[in-house]
């Protein structure tokens, strides 16, 4: 049941809890009318044998008989006999034996093969002439097929029954729930496309569902207006910081640009140079970041050669990696071409092949690879690292994160793989990461081919 939609729970609740009504009334309407039927067929039968008294009269020496008592209706059948019963008159069903001893104004059950009749006997007087027997037979069982026709008829229909109030339920949950899925289909654009300006805007309305999308749009606002004030507060610091940080670096190479200095001295100074030089890249980077948020980094489309362009970084990265005996294999098809940033392209090789780098293994490999398929330019690269745990994978992305402490190095900011991510995706592409501790990363990504 928790894999089943709110609009299906409510439809088969209320598709339920109707059959199950109807079901019932249907059970008491069927001992009721059984009753009822039964009942009026006694009723009917004494007034007809009550009444057909009037019907005998003895005229100039004989019995006159009414045609009245030759009439089967409502399914009686009348008939007179002497008191020695010896038959007069009349009619009986085909197929009943006469049989029964008479006995004065009882009401009698017989059962004859399958069918049950109700017999009544009226022992009456006839002026001038004495006393006779009238008999009325009536057939239970007709009443009965009839109840059979209807309960046949009830459950032919109740299926009907049951598909067109499933159909009816599932309307009106559907009708009822439609805010729901509005609000759902607005959750999943605000996620889908990053944008927190968008509303539910359900209007006016009391009821609960209209209170929940009124809460989530005022709850929006607040999102909304925080990420503002953080993108903004990220935008101004990475601003105000980038001054004394390039101060910083100036003074530091004009100390180190003295000949005069001592060997302790200098290692100290060259010490706080890379430090300086490490925060102006993650201003760097943060200033951008913070840009593209607001929808403020320009984007420079031209026709790149691509290929040429990541055997370039490949070679600079190379120098990087000797620090660390790790060597660089490349696997690049030539003569690949897509439209894109060229320097935004750069940086992102640039931050993969130091990620590799950063966190492979001391003698290592690393591989690059670049091709083209259906379409699309496919880059990779594959480190023999520490790796990834399968639970930090989905959140090195973020920014600032950091897997464990393992992972956490020094020259390392945390948003190395948020910049690519970022412009992977101002390129209509796609990145994927693949991992395994002890055993290395993988990252793939997918551009379309520039004409």
């Amino acid at each position: 049941m928790k894999k089943i939609s709110l609009k299906m729970k409510l439809t088969l609740l209320y598709t339920l809890l109707m059959s199950g009504v109807v079901i019932i009334i249907l059970i008491l309407l069927f001992s009721l009318s059984s009753r009822q039927i039964l009942s009026s067929v006694q009723s009917r039968l004494r007034n007809r044998v009550y009444s057909a008294s009037d019907d005998i009269e003895y005229d100039s020496g004989r019995l006159d008989f009414d045609s009245d008592l030759d009439d089967t209706e409502w399914g009686i059948y009348l008939s007179v006999y002497q008191e020695d019963g010896t038959y007069l008159y009349g009619r009986t069903p085909t197929g009943f034996s006469n049989t029964m001893a008479f006995s004065d104004n009882a009401l009698r059950t017989f059962r004859q093969g399958n069918t049950t009749y109700y017999v009544l006997d009226l022992y009456t007087y006839v002026k001038d002439y004495g006393n006779v027997y009238i008999r009325g037979v009536a057939s239970g069982t007709d009443a009965e097929e009839d109840m059979i026709i209807i309960r046949n008829a009830a459950l032919i229909l109740m299926p009907l029954m049951v598909l067109l109030t499933a159909a009816l339920s599932y309307f009106m949950t559907r009708y009822t729930l439609r805010p729901v899925s509005r609000i759902t289909e607005t959750v999943r654009q605000i996620c889908r496309e990053k944008d927190l300006s968008k509303r539910v805007h359900l209007g006016e309305g009391k009821d609960e569902i209209y209170q929940l999308a009124r809460t989530f749009d005022d709850m929006l606002d607040q999102v909304e207006t925080g990420m503002k004030r953080e993108k903004q507060f990220t935008s101004d610091v990475s601003h105000e910081l980038r001054t004394p940080v390039s101060a910083m670096m100036l003074q530091c190479e004009e100390l180190l640009d003295d000949p005069d200095l001592d060997e302790k001295t200098r290692s100290g100074i060259t010490f706080l140079d890379q430090k300086v030089r490490y925060l102006a890249r993650m201003i760097s980077q943060l200033l951008m970041l913070s840009r593209a948020d607001q929808g403020r980094q320009k984007v420079q489309m031209e026709s790149v050669d691509f290929s040429e362009m990541t055997d370039m970084v490949v070679q600079e990265a190379q120098d990087m990696a000797q620090e660390r005996q790790i060597r660089i294999q490349a696997d690049i098809r030539p003569g690949i071409h897509i439209t894109g940033d060229e320097t935004l392209l750069i940086r992102m090789w640039m931050n993969l092949l130091e990620n590799a780098v950063r966190y492979g293994k001391d003698g290592g490999h690393v591989h690059v690879g670049l091709s083209e398929k259906d379409g699309f330019v496919i880059g990779t690269v594959e480190d023999d690292g520490i790796g990834i745990a399968p639970e930090d994978l989905p959140r090195i992305w973020e920014r600032f994160y950091q897997a464990d402490t393992s992972r956490s190095r020094s020259d390392s900011s945390g948003l190395g793989l948020s910049m690519v991510r970022w412009i992977i995706n101002a390129h209509h592409g796609t990145i994927q990461a693949e991992s395994a501790p002890g055993k290395g990363s993988r990252f793939t990504f997918k551009l379309p081919v520039g004409k």
